[in-house]
């Protein structure tokens, strides 16, 4: 079974977990680290033969074109994580199709090529903000990966579907949905597809979950940020769940992913998407 593995390009000053310490004002006054440590990731997918999807923050393929086009040029997929890694929800609908529009503009001007994947800041498609999806879909994405099918305090729909289907938008759009994997434990969806979920579990029970996950003959659906693998990256002061949340095994993260990459397959989200049918002719 051929797995999912994407990552979010963005930089550590970016997440949403440290918003209230590091306003967006501040951003282009921060050194960046952002392009060294796509470049590690890079480096080791080529080492496994890995390709991958990179939802690329629009601010930073804005200032670092090249990094978007070796991404492209490696082989691997080049989707869009929006442009101001802004919570949707806490954004009118203006500002989110603006930027939405730009960021994929952005993209596409840079490899030549249409840009046909999207996932929001913080997976911040949620109940509040569905009207996003129809912004998606006239924009002329084919497909998003912004639900998260869990309850949590940021994000997610708890009850909305665990693999990958095509959804009707408020207006009556078809867009596909790619979600983040979970683990199901009687009636509760237990988050366990990558990111901070990586870096809280053992190896070996993010490995349980991946066979299970495919001797179901599901896909994983992984993902992980670039700052991931950075535990050289400067401590801002922030609240003791948001410094956890960012920091917690940030060490180990870079053994673990190679650990990952080498127990199991992948392939990018487009060519999942070809490979289960979904695209429609």
């Amino acid at each position: 079974m051929r797995n999912v593995m994407s990552i979010d390009v963005e930089d550590y000053f970016q997440v949403a977990s440290l918003a209230d310490s590091i306003s967006v004002s501040e951003w282009d006054g921060i050194a960046p680290r952002v392009v060294k440590n796509t470049h590690r990731l890079l480096d080791l997918f080529d080492k496994y033969d890995i390709k991958a999807t990179h939802f690329v923050l629009g601010w930073v393929a804005e200032r670092f074109p090249e990094l978007v086009k070796e991404i492209d040029s490696r082989g691997h997929e080049v989707a869009s994580h929006g442009f101001s890694h802004q919570l949707i929800y806490n954004q009118s609908p203006e500002v989110f199709k603006n930027e939405t529009i730009k960021s994929k503009s952005i993209l596409e001007n840079i490899i030549g090529k249409e840009v046909l994947g999207y996932r929001a800041a913080s997976y911040s498609i949620t109940n509040k903000s569905l009207w996003a999806l129809d912004v998606l879909a006239e924009a002329g994405f084919k497909y998003d990966s912004s639900i998260f099918p869990v309850k949590h305090d940021r994000y997610g729909i708890a009850n909305s579907p665990r693999d990958p289907y095509i959804l009707t938008t408020p207006s009556g759009h078809n867009i596909i949905e790619f979600p983040l994997t979970t683990y199901k434990i009687i009636n509760y969806s237990l988050p366990v597809s990558g990111g901070g979920y990586f870096r809280l579990y053992p190896y070996w029970l993010t490995r349980y979950f991946f066979k299970q996950i495919n001797m179901n003959n599901k896909p994983f659906a992984f993902y992980l940020h670039p700052w991931e693998v950075d535990p050289d990256q400067p401590r801002v002061d922030a609240n003791w769940l948001s410094k956890f949340r960012h920091y917690n095994n940030l060490d180990i993260c870079f053994n673990r992913l190679e650990n990952l990459l080498n127990d199991f397959d992948f392939m990018t989200m487009n060519e999942k998407i070809r490979e289960i049918g979904l695209y429609k002719t």
